[in-house]
């Protein structure tokens, strides 16, 4: 089981040696993973990868060898009675009959939610009340309201909610995506100006062994130019929840930018910008970058590239915990307006296509905060956005 386990990961082009393996399996005589499906995930994931962006390759294989099992994960709703969220019935409404329920508003949600949790004592299902399953509560899972918390449901049905209480696992991109085509790349190439920097001239090694080689072996030197890429890049990716639905095509733009770019950094974040940045998905609630250390990190010559739908509830971008995943002190607009006063040169690639924009309140809104620097992730939407990065 473990050598087919080690030549899959091998055949998906994760560079596991003989040395890691043999590594793990001595950890593993040795008692370190004690009977534990959960440790002994951790344990070979250690052992046998060495890059993060090979983890999402190593999950998919390792839940194939091992059939998939689930793992345990930290539930921040553990407090609430796990009878009260189990799916037990769906609700399911007509369009008209969902344009009758009311939204509560922000302050009136936070403060009944707050409530709800003092005074509720039992289950509740397909109620307008309590928080239950299968009604029109704005509280709950597997029901329906225009305005909600989510809780205890594993993904979005309706997208309506404005804020999710559960411990969300998002993938990280992966950068070896192999592109349908090679437009993003021609797209993206427009970005790089290269210019001579340093030394005025540099060995040809080639064309010196060449020269050489035509000159009987007497030496005869070929020097060059010296030229580096200067163009740097900031890359912020929205990871998770409607992102899902594009993550074929923002693989493919973060493959094409690894390729191009020499010097090119980036980060994700969940729906619009607040507090903390992270490269890790796993880990993102606690291995994360503070905002204000990325923007006193990197210069503001670097060409800041926001990639994602923006699409979410304008409480998200206006008001102070409006974050659908924690509570930000401060709005995300205010962390936006902060981060494009430092870098002047600076776009927003939006994969949904432009057509649908004016359907979105928070598209219109973040759209109006990147001073309408926003562009489709199409190739005319690169090109557009490409020569407005070079002004």
């Amino acid at each position: 089981m473990f050598n087919n386990f080690f030549f899959e990961l091998r055949e998906s082009k994760i560079p596991v040696t003989l040395r890691e393996y043999l590594t793990m399996l001595e950890a593993l005589q040795k008692g370190v993973a004690n009977y534990s499906i959960d440790d002994f995930y951790f344990l070979s994931r250690s052992c046998l990868v060495k890059d993060e962006r090979n983890l999402d390759k190593f999950d998919r294989v390792f839940g194939h060898c091992f059939n998939g099992i689930e793992f345990i994960r930290d539930d921040p709703a553990a407090d609430i009675p796990e009878e009260w969220l189990r799916k037990m019935a769906e609700l399911y409404l007509s369009p008209e009959e969902m344009e009758e329920l009311e939204a509560m508003g922000w302050d009136k949600l936070m403060e009944t939610l707050k409530k709800r949790l003092e005074e509720q004592e039992k289950r509740h299902q397909g109620g307008s009340k309590m928080i239950g399953t299968a009604g029109t509560s704005p509280f709950g899972a597997y029901g329906y309201n225009p305005e909600g918390v989510r809780i205890g449901q594993d993904k979005s049905r309706h997208r309506r909610a404005v804020k999710v209480w559960d411990k969300r696992e998002y993938r990280n991109l992966d950068d070896s995506v192999e592109l349908g085509t090679r437009n993003i790349k021609v797209a993206l190439r427009r970005l790089r100006k290269f210019a001579r920097d340093g030394a005025k001239e540099e060995l040809d090694l080639p064309h010196t062994i060449r020269a050489t080689a035509d000159n009987a072996g007497y030496l005869d030197i070929k020097m060059v130019p010296e030229r580096h890429n200067k163009v740097k890049v900031l890359l912020l990716f929205d990871i998770g929840g409607s992102m899902d639905d594009h993550i074929r095509t923002c693989e493919e733009m973060f493959s094409a930018a690894r390729s191009e770019f020499k010097h090119m950094e980036y980060y994700y974040f969940h729906n619009c910008l607040y507090e903390k940045l992270w490269k890790d998905n796993r880990r993102r609630h606690s291995d994360f970058q503070p905002t204000w250390e990325v923007m006193h990190t990197f210069g503001n010559d670097y060409k800041l590239i926001f990639v994602g739908d923006a699409t979410m509830s304008p409480y998200e971008i206006v008001t102070p915990g409006g974050s659908v995943e924690h509570w930000n002190e401060e709005a995300g607009q205010v962390w936006m307006q902060r981060i494009l006063d430092i870098y002047q040169s600076a776009i927003w690639l939006n994969p949904v296509p432009e057509k649908y924009w004016e359907y979105t309140p928070s598209i219109h809104m973040l759209k109006q905060v990147m001073g309408d620097r926003m562009y489709p992730l199409t190739i005319d939407g690169l090109e557009r956005g490409m020569k407005e990065l070079q002004r």
